[in-house]
């Protein structure tokens, strides 16, 4: 039984898969039973008085993983896959709300911002292009025509890699990787398959002897 306030709120904190806390939001009855039965993020808003859903404007939709609550069973914590450009919806299109340096002794400010992981950003946003579709996007264009045009794609940036890989210099390589690890985003996304899955994969490897 969650405990709520004597204004009938629970706080939830919002992290992503990499466990990067992304906003702190409120949530009524109401708001968490419509997260529960759609399995994305619903709170309440003090200022408006009113229930609303995450991304429902914006596209920056949250898909919800895991809730749980503390030891109190007063706050929550709910685990998302953060689709759009992020939780944040300042002008700045900051990836998270927590982006107002303070105080810190370790990494500079440029670190709070749009250098998250890389590869989760850019599937999270190939996803958001196949899921709201823009005229003249190329992403759209790989998508629309199919598997097999996204696999000819892939197949010509490999090449490509191969080329640069025996020129001389590193500029052209890192180029043409870049374009090789976008294209096989696309084809992950085409088919469905999470960025988690293959971290798993990996993981497993890791622990083979000999790896």
């Amino acid at each position: 039984m969650i405990k709520y306030d004597e204004n009938g709120l629970v706080p939830a904190v919002i992290q992503d898969t990499q466990c990067r806390v992304l906003m702190l939001a409120y949530m009524n009855e109401e708001a968490l039973t419509k997260t529960l039965q759609t399995g994305e993020t619903w709170f309440y808003s003090r200022k408006r008085k009113e229930v609303w859903k995450k991304g429902e404007k914006s596209g920056n939709v949250q898909k919800v993983r895991r809730i749980t609550a503390d030891c109190d069973r007063d706050s929550l914590l709910i685990t998302v896959d953060q689709h759009g450009h992020g939780a944040c919806d300042d002008e700045q299109d900051n990836y998270a709300c927590f982006h107002n340096l303070i105080m810190s002794d370790g990494p500079g400010q440029s670190d709070l911002r749009p250098q998250r992981e890389a590869l989760s950003w850019l599937y999270a946003n190939i996803e958001d292009r196949k899921r709201s579709p823009k005229a003249g996007s190329y992403t759209n264009y790989l998508i629309e025509n199919g598997l097999d045009k996204i696999l000819k794609a892939f197949g010509e940036e490999a090449a490509e890699v191969i080329i640069a890989g025996k020129n001389e210099g590193d500029e052209e390589l890192i180029y043409e990787a870049s374009d090789l690890l976008y294209h096989l985003l696309v084809l992950l996304v085409h088919r469905k398959i999470n960025l988690e899955a293959i971290w798993e994969e990996l993981l497993g490897r890791s622990t083979l002897s000999g790896n």
